[in-house]
């Protein structure tokens, strides 16, 4: 059944900005986590968070998914401020997929990738929840785990669930708080590889990484941030150079040409 005055949500156009911060300041006590930060995401594209600990890359995220509002500046989203928008129209708009995703409740894992689906309920999209969901377990690689209660699973299972949750909304905003980091080295590349499926889809993809080489193979763009403040956002090539990357995170790096692809890989200088 369809809800009274549901519109759909508008898809945007390859490179048009879907979500915008716009000079955000977040203060808590007497420190500054966000400082004067503007950021375009843009449809088709995968934009990754980088920086330190504590860069503020997981504040920016929740700024831009609408779950914060800044202390100065504003975040934009479809034109709109994003404090203009109900719940439930984010929710169709932008699936969130946060760093503490852990599941308490003895869950199945079909019924966590089903809350994926919860925005659409009651809307004419609730009749593609059988294919979204069975799209997202498969290429979360978890079809396996049949109906497993999810605080059975490995904390990589658990991870490959939340974000077959997040891919189930089907969405045209992807937001990713480190979804690789209790991932082992197989599905962290099928992650990424999704998530850049996604943007070649036409959705706009933002991700928090601290794997700069994962970043640098997988996103269109790098925003890095250092102490609260955007050092840089550009290509992969034109943030992770020496110079960038020795500076913000105090260690000595060398940048060498993959073999094959020329993509730049950063590596520690070490002590022999």
């Amino acid at each position: 059944m369809a809800a009274r005055g549901f519109h759909a949500p508008h898809r945007a156009a390859a490179g048009e900005v879907v979500l915008a911060a716009e000079g955000v300041g977040v203060v808590r006590g007497s420190k500054s986590l966000l400082d004067d930060v503007s950021l375009e995401v843009r449809a088709g594209e995968v934009l990754a968070l980088l920086g330190p600990n504590g860069a503020g890359k997981s504040t920016l995220l929740s700024l831009l998914s609408g779950d914060m509002r800044p202390d100065s500046g504003s975040v934009r989203f479809d034109g709109r401020d994003i404090g203009d928008w109900s719940l439930a129209d984010l929710a169709r708009r932008r699936s969130v997929l946060l760093q503490d995703n852990q599941l308490l409740f003895p869950f199945t894992v079909h019924q966590v990738v089903e809350m994926g689906r919860s925005p659409w309920r009651r809307t004419p999209f609730e009749d593609d929840d059988n294919e979204a969901i069975a799209e997202a377990i498969a290429a979360a690689d978890i079809g396996h785990l049949g109906n497993r209660r999810v605080p059975s699973l490995s904390g990589g299972e658990r991870a490959r669930v939340a974000f077959a949750r997040v891919m189930a909304g089907r969405t045209g905003v992807l937001m990713l708080d480190e979804p690789t980091a209790a991932l082992d080295l197989g599905h962290q590349e099928a992650v990424l590889s999704l998530a850049r499926e996604r943007a070649r889809a036409g959705d706009a993809v933002l991700v928090v990484l601290h794997d700069l080489n994962l970043a640098g193979a997988y996103a269109d763009r790098i925003a890095l941030l250092r102490e609260g403040r955007l050092v840089s956002c550009d290509a992969p090539e034109r943030v992770l150079t020496v110079d960038i990357v020795s500076e913000v995170y105090r260690t000595r790096v060398e940048v060498i040409a993959h073999p094959v692809s020329g993509v730049g890989i950063v590596m520690p200088l070490r002590e022999r």
